[in-house]
């Protein structure tokens, strides 16, 4: 089944992650990807500890969308599509259990990777290959290519957030 955790609140990968930690403790095969982040976070560093967790994921920081340039762009969607080649072989191996698009919502918002190569990812969930793979992606704002693929939705509510009274994210907390 498809997953998708949206909305502005905290806690999305939060749920990703908690998933996964899940499928992992019971020897499922996961893959972990995540776009748009490439900055050295806490959970990065567990999840490529699990011999059960494969984790896909730009090396590079580019930082946020609106201060990166075209080339940046240019070089992150290169990035990308390389990570969903790499999910695509390994789905189509059979060997995964559970892929995880960890903030997916942002490229297809601003076209960041191929939507054909994705909407093969998502229809994957369909059809003769349905209930052989966990799909759960996760982001802000998610288009309707997402939500209508989705089985499950969550949507996080940021009720108050400290962020809002000038607390900068927290290391182990926030990343």
């Amino acid at each position: 089944m498809v997953h998708l955790y949206t909305g502005e609140g905290k806690g999305k990968t939060s749920a990703a992650i908690g998933i996964c930690i899940r499928a992992a403790g019971w020897n499922r095969q996961i893959c972990f990807a995540q776009f748009m982040k490439g900055n050295d976070t806490g959970e990065v560093h567990v999840l490529e500890s699990l011999p059960a967790v494969t984790v896909l994921r730009s090396r590079k920081n580019f930082g946020f969308y609106h201060s990166m340039s075209g080339d940046d762009k240019a070089e992150l969607t290169d990035i990308h599509n390389e990570i969903l080649d790499r999910i695509l072989e390994i789905a189509e191996s059979g060997k995964c259990d559970m892929i995880i698009l960890d903030e997916v919502t942002y490229p297809v918002k601003w076209n960041l990777l191929d939507m054909e190569k994705l909407q093969r990812l998502l229809e994957m969930g369909k059809g003769e290959s349905a209930g052989k793979m966990e799909l759960v992606l996760t982001g802000r704002g998610a288009e309707d290519v997402l939500s209508d693929a989705a089985d499950y939705i969550t949507e996080m509510v940021c009720v108050r957030h400290p962020f809002e009274k000038g607390v900068k994210a927290r290391k182990g907390i926030e990343f």
